[in-house]
């Protein structure tokens, strides 16, 4: 059964709420990995283990906000950018085995393609649509990483308007149900961006470090790399608890 990936409506959730959300990409050989962004299945169960023991279950960013509007901690957000196939295969058998759920934003633009807006490689494949679907059926969480993987701020309008309302049309043609999340290509995003991510109905949007930005629309994002283990997490964690501490008590539960 697909997880049910309705989140509040953007006005109902506390703007100042800043919960603790995990950033991953592919889970696969880091050994090849010139951007970070790679963590291995053993590390990937590593780090949920420590996510335990701290009393932290991850899950989706549509049931985190669910959750913390309903008042409910302990939990953690998790995401996976870029759609990698080997989610399925990798990652998606990890969260399973802990009790967790996950977002994995995709770009239905890119079917079976693989990463080649990464200039220095390597070329990791994406998911197709029936792997779209596999992932959602497994109880996860899709949302969109807009169309093609391209800067956002850049584009024109008409431009952006396809990889915001577009990419939400192919996602509804894909499940057969609209996602509640986008996610900010590169992490980076404005206020037209977001103007046009809310436009296209999504309650809320993801970046890294959103800036002057604010509200369901922008939040940030821990980066998660193969390096990240017990000490780090946790300094990760303080380091979200500082920067986000005006946005009140319980920032990361």
């Amino acid at each position: 059964m697909a997880a049910d990936t309705s989140a509040p409506p953007a006005r109902s959730l506390p703007l100042r709420s800043r919960p603790w959300i995990l950033t991953y990409h592919s889970v696969s050989d880091p050994t090849d990995d010139p951007y970070g962004i790679t963590v291995s299945a053993d590390r990937l169960d590593e780090q949920l283990t420590w996510l335990h023991r701290r009393g932290l279950t991850g899950t989706g960013i549509a049931e985190l906000l669910r959750a913390r509007a309903a008042g409910q901690r302990g939990l953690v957000g998790l995401t996976f950018d870029d759609g990698y196939a080997d989610f399925v295969d990798e990652a998606l058998p990890v969260l399973l085995a802990h009790g967790c759920t996950a977002t994995v934003f995709v770009l239905p633009g890119r079917p079976g393609g693989s990463n080649t807006w990464d200039p220095l490689g390597p070329r990791r494949p994406l998911l197709t649509e029936e792997g779209i679907r596999t992932v959602a059926a497994a109880g996860m969480e899709v949302g969109s990483h807009g169309m093609l993987h391209q800067d956002l701020t850049t584009l024109s309008d008409d431009e952006l308007r396809r990889e915001t309302h577009g990419s939400r049309e192919a996602l509804h043609r894909i499940l057969r149900q609209e996602p509640s999340g986008f996610c900010y290509p590169y992490g980076t995003a404005d206020r037209r961006v977001a103007d046009s991510v809310r436009a296209a109905g999504y309650t809320y949007g993801c970046a890294l470090v959103p800036g002057p930005l604010a509200g369901p629309l922008a939040l940030p994002r821990t980066h998660v790399s193969h390096a990240d283990r017990g000490a780090r997490l946790r300094a990760k964690e303080v380091r979200h608890r500082l920067r986000y501490r005006s946005a009140g008590p319980g920032a990361a539960g």
